[in-house]
């Protein structure tokens, strides 16, 4: 089992996102942690600011600018917030090193420890807002109805990712799955490698 000092249990680090979910509603965004709690809070915060300016993106109000605008902010916290999946798994590394946890030749995952918290922390947010749906002023008991069946199913969902995630921490601790950062590589925000970028001028 992973030393809780250096790695804490994932149910301390689904609270963590779902606490800072509600808190943010509330009060401005903050992030009081250290080590592995604050990497994974920095990554659940671009997830929070993304959530809200897809909601702009929609808008049936917005206009071309803002459409524009929001879009260009999208880009930047997605571009942000895979950096963060990055960092998250190479905390872990780190994590591992110093614990002195010989490299497996065990089975690897379809994704990462980071990516699997990046899910969960999307998860929290979807929670959140489908519960304020639930409790909407003038929603009709059709629509609540709705809005529950989904709430439970993503709790089921939630709860599946979460036992999951941390049988896989578990498993590379003990030697049983490798780990592994995996490079996001995303192209669109690189001059050099979009097109439309390193065209504009031509």
């Amino acid at each position: 089992m992973p030393d809780a000092l250096s790695f804490p249990p994932i149910a301390e680090l689904t609270q963590l996102q779902i606490d800072a979910v509600d808190r943010w509603h509330r009060d401005p965004i903050d992030n009081p942690f250290d080590g592995i709690q604050s990497l994974v809070c920095q990554q659940h915060e671009f997830n929070y600011r993304l959530w809200h300016q897809e909601d702009k993106a929609r808008s049936p109000s917005a206009t071309d600018e803002e459409i524009a605008n929001v879009k260009r902010a999208i880009d930047k916290l997605n571009q942000a917030r895979n950096d963060m999946i990055e960092k998250v798994d190479d905390a872990l590394t780190e994590i591992l090193c110093k614990a002195g946890v010989p490299a497996s030749d065990g089975p690897i995952n379809t994704e990462t420890t980071g990516s699997a918290i990046d899910r969960l922390s999307i998860m929290s947010l979807r929670l959140y807002h489908y519960r304020e749906q639930a409790d909407r002023d003038g929603a009709s008991d059709e629509h609540r109805g709705k809005v529950n069946e989904r709430i439970a199913l993503c709790e089921q969902q939630h709860a599946d990712l979460s036992k999951s995630l941390q049988q896989l921490v578990d498993d590379i601790f003990a030697g049983k799955k490798q780990h592994r950062t995996y490079r996001q590589m995303k192209m669109y925000n690189d001059p050099s490698l979009n097109p439309a970028i390193y065209n504009a001028g031509s």
